[in-house]
Order: C-alpha cells, then structure tokens, then sequence
C-alpha cells in the first residue's frame, strides 16, 4: 500500500515520527492526522535548493498554528537521519501536527523516491475554489485533491483553482506563472509563496499583477512550479499556450542552477 502524508506524491520508503521509525505495512497512524503543516523538498546528495526557505515556512507556520517556535536544526538533524536510513536522493516530506488546542506536537520526516517534474506541458482545468488558509501549506488538502481528481477525470492533467470573477490563485499543488515579453507575472492573489516560485523571484524580471481567466489572452506562455521543478503550460479550459518554450527552458535552467544546500 502507497502511503502519502498531505497532498500526492511518490509511495514512501520510511517515516520517522520524533525521530523514531515506524512501520510502513500499517498507515492507521498517518491516516489520523487533522491538523499541521508541512513542506516538500527534492533532495539530491544530501542537498536541497531553498533549504532556508523551508526551514522558514516550517517555522512561520508553527507559530501561527501552535504559538511555538520550531528549531531549525532539529529539523535539518531529523532529516539527515531519515536519509542516513535509506537513500541521499529523495523527495523528502517534513510534517509537524498536532491537536487545534494547545498541547504537544509531532515531527515527522517521510522519505519517497526521487520526483522531476512532468515532462508534457499541463493541461489545466479552471475550478470555482481557493483553499482556506492560503499562505499555510497545510494537511486540509481534500479540495484541492479532489478537483485535481476531478479534472483528470474530464482529462486534463490537474486543476485550476480560481476565486470569484474567474480570479486565479494557484494550481492545486502548484503555483502558476505567465510570460508576458520578458517578464514573469505571478498572481496577485491569496496563495501559497512557493519555495520555487521564491527561489525564482530572486531575478528582477518578475512582476505580481491580478490575473483573471478572461485575461490568458495578454500572456504568450504559462507555466507551474512546486518542489519538483517547472512544467510548461499547454492550455487552461479551452485556451492554448505554446507549451515550450525558449523563454521556460531558461527559467528552467535558471531554477536548476540554484546551489543547493546540505541538508
């Protein structure tokens, strides 16, 4: 059995629980897991790119969800043993949850198969919904889950999510960007700051400006970002981009010459 901690991803090859192993022939314990955040990281050798932008939101969240601070290097030494017990290239999920009222929480550390990013551009399919919590990458992931479903289902390859007047905030498990000449304009709207949309910020050709789904004509291309890298657009609905392009290539290469940290 395929076990997944958050929204979808590779089947794991081990999880730690405060440090600790368990066994991966029983998820019951994973299944019951209401409330917390988590971040994704791919990790190659040892080393993952953005390595202080997720020990940040970890930290951000952590406050704001359970008014504690969460010690950096606790999380980078869970890691590392998670790692030492099994593979150096991994996606690498870390997972902190515990009960909406005060008390302690948990810190898992589950480690799946390496992920890259599609290789087809995506076809997206636009749906009428935003997650609650947006800035928070957070376990209350079924909406977005199952209109990603949902949209596989009609044949697209994911979903859309859009806020009322066709509003766009963010893939379900991505975030998107548009081409417009040489600047990159990301939604100005309520959505989850991507560690590789972060990371890609970085270059001063980018811009944040409202973008709504009756405005895809302005943009020559699109594309999506999340920890596995960057994937091309090809359509939204029933409007067509030009897939790949030079212009997404760069921003690729761009993206894969971050240095990357040790974990």
């Amino acid at each position: 059995m395929a076990i997944v901690i958050g929204v979808a991803g590779p089947a794991l090859l081990r999880i730690e629980i405060d440090g600790c192993p368990v066994s991966l022939d029983d998820p019951t314990p994973l299944a019951l897991l209401p409330h917390g955040h988590f971040t994704v990281m791919q990790v190659r050798d040892g080393r993952t790119r953005g390595l202080d932008l997720h020990l940040r939101r970890l930290d951000a969240a952590n406050r704001e969800l359970y008014a504690e601070p969460l010690d950096g290097e606790l999380v980078r030494a869970r890691i590392r043993a998670a790692l030492a017990a099994s593979t150096r290239d991994a996606t690498v999920r870390v997972v902190v949850t515990g009960a909406p009222d005060p008390g302690p929480t948990r810190l898992i550390v589950a480690v799946g198969a390496p992920a890259e990013p599609p290789a087809p551009p995506q076809r997206l399919m636009s749906v009428p919904y935003t997650r609650p919590f947006p800035h928070l990458k957070h376990l209350g992931t079924f909406g977005q889950l199952q209109y990603g479903r949902l949209a596989r289902r009609h044949g697209f390859d994911d979903a859309l999510l859009t806020g009322p007047g066709g509003v766009i905030t963010e893939g379900a498990t991505t975030n998107i960007g548009f081409l417009a000449g040489d600047t990159v304009v990301w939604p100005d709207a309520p959505a989850l700051h991507g560690v590789t949309m972060a990371l890609l910020e970085r270059s001063p050709d980018n811009a944040r400006a409202p973008v709504r789904l009756v405005d895809l004509d302005r943009f020559e291309a699109a594309f999506v970002t999340n920890s596995r890298g960057i994937a091309a657009v090809a359509a939204v609905d029933d409007h067509h981009f030009a897939g790949s392009t030079p212009r997404i290539a760069e921003l690729a290469r761009r993206y894969e010459a971050v240095p990357a940290d040790l974990v």
